[in-house]
C-alpha cells in the first residue's frame, strides 16, 4: 500500500448525476448465499439507482450440513422488490418503465418442489453443504478405479459433494416427501434459479440456463442437454429437471400476482460467478476474475471451446448470450474458505473482534512471521479435490500472535487462488496476466496488495458495488426483443467501469519460497476425515474397516498456542 511503498493506483470513480439518456429500466433478482436482492439499472448506462436486500437465515442441524427456507427466498425477494420498485417514484420514475427483469443465483444449491401444489418439500441444500460425502463414496465404490474424474470428458465436473447431482440422489433417498413425490413423477428440482422463475410464473415455465446446469453434474459440456449416461449414474429422472436455455432471451412473463412485476418478461439467467465474470467484462480468452467472499471462485475465459481440465479445474458455461449465440465457456477453481475463515476467527476462536477488522490486525506486523493457516474446514476443492482434508494453523512459535494469524489467514486467500491460477497458466492456452477481482472481501486493501504480491501479476480491483448484478443486467437488457443496450465489447467502453490497481512489490525468489512452504503446508491436511472404505459391487471380499481418526491433535496444539499468545 501506499504507506509502505507498495505501488497501489487508486483510481476515483466518478458519478454521473445526469439524467440518463432512456427512462426504460432493467431489474435483477439476485439470490446469494445469505442474501436475495432487487436492484434497478438504467439502460443503456447500466447505473443502479435502487436496491434492497434482505438476509436469508442458514439453517445447520449437523456438522456440515448447510439448509436455507426455499419459501424464505420467495418471500425476502418479494420485499426487496416492492420497496426499490417504490424508491424509484421519488427519481422521477415509474412502475412501468421497468421493461425486464434477470435473474442470478448462489450456484449448486438444490431445491426439490411438488409440481402440483408448488411447495417445496425439503429445505433448499445449499452449495458449500457435505453431508453427500458418503453418498460421493457410494458412487466411486462402483466405478473403475474410483475415479473422481470418471465423468469429467462429460460434464467438465469431477464427482464431488460440491454438485447438485448428488445433494438431488441424497434427497430421493433420505427424505420420504421426496420419494413419494418421484414414484408419483411430480418431484420437481432445480437451482434456486429455477425455483424462483416457478414462482414468478405460478408454475408454467420450469427452465434454467446453460451456465446453472453446467454446474450440475449432469448436463453435457459440448451439447448442452442433460446427458443420460449421468442421468443413470445418479438414478436422476430427466422429467424432474428443467429445460436448459440460453442466458439470454425472453422465457416468458411474470404471472403472480403477489408482486408489482406482474406482467414484466423475464430475459436473463446467469449463475452468479459467470454473471460476475460478464460484469467485470472480462469477454476474451485469458481475462480472469476473482469474487472474495465467504468462498473465492477464479473464472477464466477461454472462448469458443470447453477445455477439459486434467489438473482440478472445473470446465464451465461461462454464458451463452441468445439461443442462436456462440456457447462461451471457462475454466474454474473454487476455494471453499475465504472470508469465512475470518468469521470462524471471529466467533469461534475469537482473536478477531469483527472480520471487518482484519486489515487492521493484519497490518500491525510486516508478515505472519513464517505461521501458515489452511482453511480446510470441509476438504479442499480446486485443485486438490481433497473432501478430507481438514484445517491446520503450522508453523507457531512462542513470539507468534493473533496479527501474525489473522495476517496468515488473509494470505491463505491469496494462496489458494495461487493454486489455481498456477493449473489456469497450463491449460487456458492463453497468457493470465492480470487478475481481476471483486466481492465484499476485495475492499481489504491488505488482502489485494498480498494477493498482487502472492501471484506476481497485477490485481485489478472493480469499484462497481456489485458486479454479479452488473453482468446480469446486460444479458437481460441485450436480449432479442427487449433490446435495451447491444452487446459490443470490442466497441464500447461501459463507463462505470472502474478499477483500483494493486501491483506486485514482491521477488520471484521470495514469492517461490513462500508458495513452496504453503504448499508443505497443504499437503499435511490431506486424508485427515478418513472414513471406512465402502464396499465396491466389484470387490468379491468385505474391506477391513478403518476406524475414524480423532481431530488433528496437531491442530489442538495450535490452538492452544494460540491462545497462549493471546494472553
Amino acid at each position: 500500500m501506499a504507506n509502505d511503498g507498495r505501488d497501489v493506483s487508486f483510481v476515483e470513480r466518478v458519478f454521473d448525476h445526469r439524467p440518463s439518456k432512456s427512462s426504460r429500466l432493467v431489474g435483477v433478482i439476485n439470490d446469494d448465499t445469505y442474501s436475495v436482492a432487487f436492484s434497478i439499472y438504467t439502460t443503456p448506462e447500466f447505473n443502479e439507482i435502487a436496491s434492497h436486500r434482505l438476509k436469508i437465515p442458514m439453517i445447520s442441524l449437523n456438522p456440515g450440513w448447510f439448509e436455507q427456507d426455499a419459501m424464505a427466498i420467495i418471500n425476502n425477494m418479494y420485499r426487496c422488490i416492492e420497496i426499490s420498485v417504490s424508491a424509484i417514484n421519488s427519481l422521477g420514475y415509474k412502475k412501468n418503465d421497468l421493461i425486464t427483469v434477470g435473474i442470478t443465483n448462489q450456484r449448486e444449491t438444490i431445491i426439490v418442489w411438488d409440481a402440483k401444489t408448488g411447495k417445496p418439500l425439503h429445505n433448499a441444500i445449499t452449495w458449500n453443504d457435505i453431508r453427500t460425502s458418503s453418498t460421493v463414496d457410494r458412487i466411486l465404490a462402483n466405478i473403475p478405479d474410483r475415479n473422481i474424474n470418471h465423468f469429467k470428458e462429460i460434464c467438465g465436473l469431477p464427482i464431488s459433494p460440491y454438485f447438485p447431482a448428488l445433494k438431488i440422489h441424497w434427497l430421493m433417498e433420505n427424505v420420504p416427501a421426496v420419494k413419494k413425490a418421484c414414484k408419483e413423477n411430480r418431484c420437481r428440482a432445480g437451482t434456486v434459479d429455477s425455483w424462483i422463475i416457478r414462482n414468478l410464473t405460478q408454475g408454467k415455465l420450469h427452465v434454467t440456463d446453460v451456465t446453472n446446469a453446467s454446474r450440475t453434474l449432469l448436463m453435457n459440456i459440448s451439447t448442452l442437454q442433460w446427458d443420460r449416461t449421468l442421468l443413470n449414474a445418479f438414478s436422476i429422472m430427466a422429467e424432474m429437471l428443467p429445460q436448459i436455455r440460453s442466458s439470454s432471451e425472453i422465457y416468458g412473463k411474470i404471472t403472480d400476482n403477489r408482486t408489482s412485476l406482474l406482467g414484466m418478461k423475464i430475459s436473463g439467467i446467469l449463475g452468479n460467478q459467470q454473471a460476475s465474470l460478464l460484469g467485470q467484462m472480462c469477454i476474451k480468452p485469458g481475462q480472469a476474475k476473482n469474487t472474495y467472499s465467504e468462498g473465492c471462485f477464479l473464472l477464466c475465459n477461454t472462448g469458443n471451446k470447453p477445455i477439459i481440465s486434467e489438473h482440478g479445474l472445473l470446465t464451465t458455461v461461462a454464458y451463452k448470450l441468445g439461443p442462436n449465440s456462440p456457447t462461451t465457456y471457462a475454466l474454474e477453481g473454487a476455494v471453499a474458505v475465504a472470508g469465512h475463515a475470518l468469521k470462524w476467527l471471529e466467533n469461534q476462536v475469537r482473536i478477531l473482534p469483527r472480520a471487518a477488522d482484519a486489515e487492521k490486525y493484519a497490518s500491525a506486523v510486516s508478515t505472519t512471521g513464517d505461521v501458515y493457516f489452511v482453511p480446510a474446514f470441509t476438504g479442499l476443492y480446486a485443485p486438490y479435490w481433497q473432501k478430507d482434508a481438514r484445517g491446520l494453523i503450522i508453523g507457531l512459535t512462542q513470539f507468534s500472535t493473533k496479527h501474525h494469524i489473522v495476517r496468515a489467514a488473509l494470505e491463505s486467500i491469496c494462496f489458494q487462488t495461487r493454486d489455481i491460477l498456477e493449473i489456469m497458466y497450463q491449460e487456458a492456452e492463453h497468457k493470465i496476466n492480470k487478475l481481476h477481482a471483486d466481492g465484499q472481501l476485495s475492499e481489504n486493501n491488505v488482502l489485494m496488495q498480498l494477493q498482487a504480491d502472492t501471484v506476481g501479476i497485477p490485481v485489478f480491483r472493480s469499484q462497481l458495488f456489485d458486479c454479479i448484478s452488473f453482468g446480469v443486467a446486460m444479458c437481460a437488457a441485450q436480449a432479442t426483443g427487449i433490446d435495451l443496450c447491444r452487446f459490443e465489447p470490442d466497441k464500447k467502453e461501459y463507463s462505470n467501469v472502474f478499477y483500483d490497481k494493486f501491483s506486485p512489490a514482491s521477488t520471484a525468489v521470495d514469492r517461490q519460497h513462500r508458495y513452496g512452504k504453503w504448499k508443505r503446508a497443504v499437503q499435511r491436511t490431506f486424508n485427515w476425515a478418513i472414513r471406512p472404505k465402502v464396499k465396491s459391487s466389484r470387490d468379491s471380499e468385505r474391506p477391513t474397516p478403518v476406524t475414524p481418526m480423532p481431530l488433528s491433535l496437531f491442530f489442538f496444539v495450535s490452538l492452544a498456542m494460540i491462545v497462549h499468545a493471546l494472553h
